[in-house]
């Protein structure tokens, strides 16, 4: 707005100097001042309507603009939330197959358990009959 207020004055100051030098009539000056005063009126006027209008599409540019970010902002929230239920769901399979796993690792344990307690059982066992037959060879 500065620039235009520079432009009036600059037309005012250059009309005023111009009627001032200028030798005319008193009727015809007050025409010439009326009529550069409607000049200035009119482009004052269009001035305004300009200035109106470059402020409106500055702000419907910074609408649309807000409105691009706005749309990128909750396209990224939804990506995430996507993203962060992706996460939990394969967490959770995770889990589950770790669960399964440890389940058939303490099922083998205890199967591989028995085996070596019926090993131990086998292997000391003749040794005891053994030594049983020595003592009583009847049998």
């Amino acid at each position: 707005m500065s620039k235009l207020l520079k432009v009036v004055a600059a037309t005012v100051a250059g009309f005023v100097a111009g009627v001032l030098v200028a030798p005319k009539s008193g009727k015809q000056t007050r025409a010439d001042l009326k009529a550069k005063a409607e000049d200035t009126k009119e482009e004052v006027a269009l001035k305004a309507q300009q200035a109106k209008a470059a402020a409106s599409a500055a702000a419907e540019s910074v609408k649309k603009g807000a409105t691009k970010v706005e749309d990128e902002a909750r396209g990224m929230a939804k990506s995430a939330k996507n993203s962060a239920t992706v996460m939990r769901d394969e967490a959770e399979r995770l889990s589950a197959e770790a669960k399964v796993r440890a389940g058939r690792v303490a099922e083998d344990a205890k199967a591989t358990a028995k085996a070596v307690e019926r090993d131990v059982k086998r292997t000391t066992r003749p040794a005891a009959t053994k030594s049983a037959e020595k003592q009583n060879p009847q049998r």
